[in-house]
């Protein structure tokens, strides 16, 4: 009998067909499994659930990057790479109107309500984040916590359609892995305290099949990329935090933990207002 063989990871170019197939395949095969491991720490798929920014804890409860929570209730909301919607799950428990986007369909199974003929509390939405079907000025707020803007090839085209969607003024908050990690191996351990690669290398880690085809990619831009594509796309950068390590969090998560969080970021927030 054949086996597949694990991916092999090579750093290579992919443009933005290959990598959204990629993250739409991946997701589906490694949902189950990502929310077995991570779904309770996110806010697990039941009652009112958790808004958290990274896998350092910061809670949107306290932090308050979308605005005061009491403002929130009515307030239409879309989620990008929500994964099984824990944020938009939390949004709803707050009065506001969420809609959770992801381009895995396995991803957004996981945010069904259980029991027979239960049915989404809000609206779930398959789709690519570079093109989002909704009409220009549809929400009063956007978010996405470590969603899509990582995994893909052009990151201008995603901020566009989010400045699309938007209402002037709206605030737009996003996380994505801080930029300086991409220097450092992805180890949880010592290994990963020295640097071993150029953080101005934009080139995109890849993993591929036997056959050269990328089953998962991701993309590194830097903190001035990330600022410059901002404002390419139309939005102000009205703060930019990097979550402290807390002392009660003792979990790892891939290359996130205790030992690295003290002494190097590991998640970049971004709150923006389009212009």
């Amino acid at each position: 009998m054949n086996q597949e063989s694990e991916p092999r990871a090579a750093r290579r170019h992919a443009d933005g067909t290959e990598s959204s197939r990629a993250s739409r395949s991946w997701w589906d095969r490694n949902a189950d499994d990502y929310q077995r491991e991570h779904g309770a720490f996110l806010g697990g798929t039941a009652g009112g659930g958790r808004f958290v920014w990274g896998p350092e804890g910061l809670d949107e409860e306290r932090a308050g990057l979308l605005g005061p929570v009491a403002e929130l209730a009515g307030r239409s909301v879309l989620e990008i790479g929500a994964g099984a919607a824990q944020c938009s799950r939390w949004l709803a428990a707050r009065g506001a109107r969420p809609v959770a986007l992801d381009i895995s369909h396995r991803q957004l199974r996981h945010a069904l309500p259980a029991g027979p003929g239960a049915g989404p509390l809000f609206p779930l939405v398959q789709a690519d984040a570079g093109a989002l079907p909704f009409a220009a000025g549809s929400f009063d707020l956007a978010c996405s916590s470590y969603g899509a803007l990582p995994f893909v090839a052009d990151p201008v085209r995603v901020l566009r359609e989010v400045h699309r969607v938007l209402r002037p003024g709206a605030r737009w908050v996003f996380s994505v892995t801080h930029p300086i990690r991409w220097a450092f191996p992805d180890e949880p351990g010592p290994e990963g305290l020295t640097v071993t690669s150029s953080y101005f290398d934009r080139t995109p880690y890849v993993e591929q099949d036997d056959r050269g085809r990328a089953v998962y990619v991701e993309h590194h831009r830097t903190l001035g990329d990330r600022v410059r594509d901002l404002v390419a796309a139309g939005f102000r950068l009205v703060d930019l935090v990097e979550p402290e390590w807390p002392a009660d969090n003792r979990q790892e998560w891939g290359g996130w933990s205790p030992l690295r969080g003290r002494l190097i970021p590991g998640t970049a927030v971004f709150v923006c207002e389009r212009g």
